[in-house]
């Protein structure tokens, strides 16, 4: 039965007129204050350092714990973003960026509040926890505690290099960006209950490189008991596509090529190398396979049972693909199918035809769009068949409304990243309607109340079944109704990719 978003929603939380939370608040590393929220039942600290700037010698080692700070540190600013963010991040990018927010309602370190913590997406080579999208303050306001934070991006959070691994006690390098998400994570436990959080409450929650690092989380044992619930939105362990990660002896040749283009003849040197230097000459490898923080492919961890127990909730946009691809012609599709899909290419090409360039590009965004939410609604099918936790799964069709101040194409359906505002309720300077607005609350409180009780559903919520591959394998479609399916994928396409995924997996 169709259900209509509603306005009056309810969340498990209801925040009094006024946070009691007052400074300073008393941090393993020392004392801090804060800043008030957008209201005055929210408080915001920000640019607090989780870990050692990890510059210098420190530059591509696990992070080191934060050093002590004496007196009451101000956490009213954030601090810098990790580079390689381009020039006209806010605050600048630095080296110098393992730095976390905390925005809470609550009114008494005693509160125990649900904690969520935002890892950000941009390709593992840009973003950052100070994006304005992902302010904490209107999410806050429904009773969780709030945290975004940095990791190391690029080169300097994903590099791997054959004397690294040498020097490590891991046998391991390359996967430094990951390793500042658990450090982040163990802070948390730490130190989120003198905001009012319960370290014992945590769910990790993220976008496109985000929500892959969240896939990554789950399957690392790095990561066990740090968190008890995770939500993945448009990108599992492999991305947004049906592909191998990189395995560690490819990224430590990588490394070395890195290494030789700076004319660097030792791990001291390729630390002394200045950062614009390393920039131009490495791009960083992104995740890698490296026998320690993945042991091995997430998908084969997936599939043994082996990756945390913790229920999910997942999913994908309608027009994914209208954020990533380029125009294409018909002659360049078909050979560009042919060499991914070889001897499965006729199967593909059937699915998705490009009989004339016009069709090449429609087909384009299709098959992005369902390769996409065929990974995410595996990601949940692995999740229950095999560590038998609940999977929720989703499918975001709605069209925002076109943004007049937008750089480029204004109109982009429901794109990657256009459901990210509608979770943290951030209209900003949005020009949203009433159904805007009511999606908004909806999608807002399923996640907070899957925070919480670890199941989404609510009073005034229309129902949101639990996914199973044969009872209830269609998705929950946050557009201009909420209501239960379908998704994108027919049968056709199910097979085919998971034959694809299969024959990848076999290897």
């Amino acid at each position: 039965m169709k259900q209509t978003v509603l306005a009056g929603v309810a969340c498990l939380f209801v925040t009094g007129a006024t946070a009691a939370i007052t400074d300073p608040v008393r941090l393993d590393s020392g004392l801090i204050s804060g800043g008030a929220g957008s209201t005055p039942e929210v408080r915001a600290f920000k640019g607090i350092p989780y870990a050692s700037p990890p510059v210098g010698g420190l530059r591509w080692r696990a992070p080191q714990p934060a050093a002590h700070w004496e007196g009451v540190r101000k956490a009213e600013a954030f601090g810098a973003t990790c580079l390689p963010n381009g020039a006209n991040a806010s605050p600048a990018p630095s080296e110098d960026c393992l730095y976390l927010n905390v925005w809470t309602s609550a009114k008494s370190a005693s509160d125990k509040r649900p904690v969520m913590v935002w890892i950000y997406g941009g390709g593992f080579t840009n973003g950052s926890g100070s994006i304005p999208d992902y302010d904490g303050d209107a999410l806050s306001k429904k009773g969780p505690v709030i945290v975004t934070f940095n990791y190391r991006l690029g080169a300097f959070g994903f590099f791997a290099h054959p004397e690294l691994t040498k020097e490590s006690d891991r046998g391991a390098s390359g996967n430094y960006g990951l390793m500042d998400q658990v450090a982040a994570l163990e802070w948390v436990q730490k130190n989120i209950a003198a905001f009012g959080g319960d370290p014992k409450k945590v769910t990790i929650f993220g976008e496109s490189a985000g929500s892959m690092s969240v896939a990554d989380l789950v399957a690392s044992r790095q990561a066990k008991g740090l968190f008890i619930r995770a939500i993945g939105e448009s990108g599992a362990w492999m991305g947004l596509s049906v592909a191998p990660l990189r395995r560690l002896a490819d990224a430590e040749q990588a490394g070395i090529k890195t290494a030789e283009a700076v004319n660097a003849k030792s791990l001291a040197e390729l630390r002394q190398v200045p950062a614009e230097a390393l920039m131009k000459a490495a791009r960083g490898t992104g995740v890698i396979v490296d026998g320690w923080f993945l042991p091995d492919d997430p998908g084969k961890i997936y599939a043994q049972g082996k990756q945390n127990a913790v229920p999910v909730l997942v999913g994908s946009n309608k027009d994914e693909g209208t954020f990533f691809l380029q125009p294409t012609t018909a002659e360049k599709f078909t050979a560009q199918a042919r060499q991914r899909y070889a001897d499965s290419a006729d199967a593909y090409l059937k699915l998705y035809p490009a009989g004339s360039d016009e069709e090449a590009n429609a087909s384009a965004l299709i098959g992005f769009r369902d390769e996409a939410a065929w990974g995410m609604r595996n990601w949940a099918r692995m999740q229950a068949r095999t560590v038998k936790t609940k999977a929720f799964l989703y499918y975001f069709t709605h069209e925002p409304p076109a943004d007049p101040n937008a750089k480029g194409p204004r109109r982009r359906g429901a794109t990657h990243v256009a459901e990210v505002p509608y979770v943290f309720q951030n209209q900003r300077n949005r020009p949203w309607t009433d159904v805007d607005k009511q999606l908004s609350e909806a999608m807002s409180s399923y996640w907070v109340n899957f925070a919480t009780t670890g199941d989404p559903n609510g009073k005034g919520l229309p129902k949101w079944p639990a996914f199973d591959e044969t009872r209830s394998p269609n998705p929950m479609v946050l557009g201009e109704k909420v209501e239960v399916g379908p998704g994108p994928l027919a049968k056709t396409q199910l097979d085919f990719y998971q034959a694809v995924y299969e024959k990848q997996e076999a290897r």
